[in-house]
């Protein structure tokens, strides 16, 4: 089959059948920027998306749309879970990334990666930290949270995310985000680097408000933690 003769519409008519009115005006209370949304809920796109990946998953990559939140969404799935070489989904991933606009296309997009995609995802993702496009930047916070503190990669780790310098609210947030899980693993690494890290304010600040949030630090360390806040 080739990208010319595949048939899309049926992907879109079964996107419409699974579409829920109610989940549709949820959604779409929390999720900003996020174009026209038909409401699947997310078990029934991964459904959709292992189904696709069984197929033509090249040919159906070459023809998706983009006209709703769960077109684009249904690409990133398939790319997730298609069985490929690490080179090939990090070029899907190259292409695919200038779609995602909100925070829940990154989020969703990110996976745990095996441990043959590890190194050159650590690779690839170092420019995105610097990257002028909020939602690359907090892909890559975000993929760096979910699979580099560790600790070959930790202090890295920490300085990228020291470098990320994009004022959009979702690349902060996932900076911020990305630093808590940080602490809950290696409160003392982490704290070290928060005395010294060149963060902006606003970032520096939803940071320590992450950590003190999590039910994972214990009392007196989020009352060290506060002592750290900026003005």
């Amino acid at each position: 089959m080739t990208p010319q003769t595949y048939d899309y519409a049926p992907i879109l008519a079964r996107l419409s059948a699974l579409a829920d009115e109610k989940y549709r005006s949820f959604s779409a209370s929390l999720i900003p920027n996020s174009g026209p949304l038909l409401g699947v809920r997310v078990p029934a796109m991964r459904r959709l998306a292992r189904e696709v990946a069984r197929g033509d998953w090249r040919a159906y990559l070459d023809v998706a749309g983009s006209g709703c939140f769960e077109e684009r969404l249904l690409q990133g799935l398939v790319i997730g879970c298609v069985r490929c070489t690490p080179d090939e989904r990090l070029a899907l991933t190259r292409r695919y990334l200038p779609l995602v606009d909100n925070w829940a296309l990154c989020d969703l997009f990110c996976r745990r990666l095996p441990r043959a995609e590890r190194e050159p995802t650590w690779r690839f993702i170092g420019p995105l930290f610097r990257s002028a496009n909020e939602y690359e930047a907090r892909f890559a916070a975000v993929v760096g949270c979910g699979n580099f503190v560790d600790d070959e990669h930790l202090d890295a780790l920490l300085e990228r995310l020291d470098a990320c310098r994009h004022d959009g609210y979702y690349a902060r947030m996932g900076v911020a985000w990305a630093l808590s899980v940080c602490y809950v693993k290696y409160p003392e690494r982490t704290e070290t680097f928060l005395r010294r890290a060149t963060l902006d304010v606003r970032t520096h600040n939803l940071a320590l408000r992450k950590i003190v949030e999590s039910r994972r630090v214990s009392p007196e360390a989020k009352a060290r933690i506060r002592l750290l806040k900026r003005r």
